[in-house]
């Protein structure tokens, strides 16, 4: 699954097109290394988005299967690490 379709279905991010705007502006990370939004991405990597003031790292835990999961079932596929400085 593309990085930009994960981070939609989620629920990380609102909309596919931010998190394609995030990915051209060089503030997604998969594995420690800058993505496009086209970047495939499978169970077990890590996921950091950069902000200005913070950072969040997730892990993948299952692909979903449909195009979006209900907001009470996120944590069945990515599991939050929290915020660094």
């Amino acid at each position: 699954m593309r990085i930009d379709k994960f981070l939609n279905s989620t629920n990380i991010l609102k909309r596919r097109s931010v998190a394609q705007d995030m990915c051209e502006s060089g503030v997604v990370f998969v594995n420690d290394k800058a993505v496009k939004s086209s970047k495939e991405v499978k169970v077990g990597d890590i996921i950091k988005l950069v902000y200005l003031t913070h950072t969040k790292s997730y892990q993948i835990l299952e692909l979903p299967s449909t195009k979006t999961i209900p907001k009470s079932n996120s944590h069945l596929y990515i599991k939050d690490l929290g915020e660094g400085q």
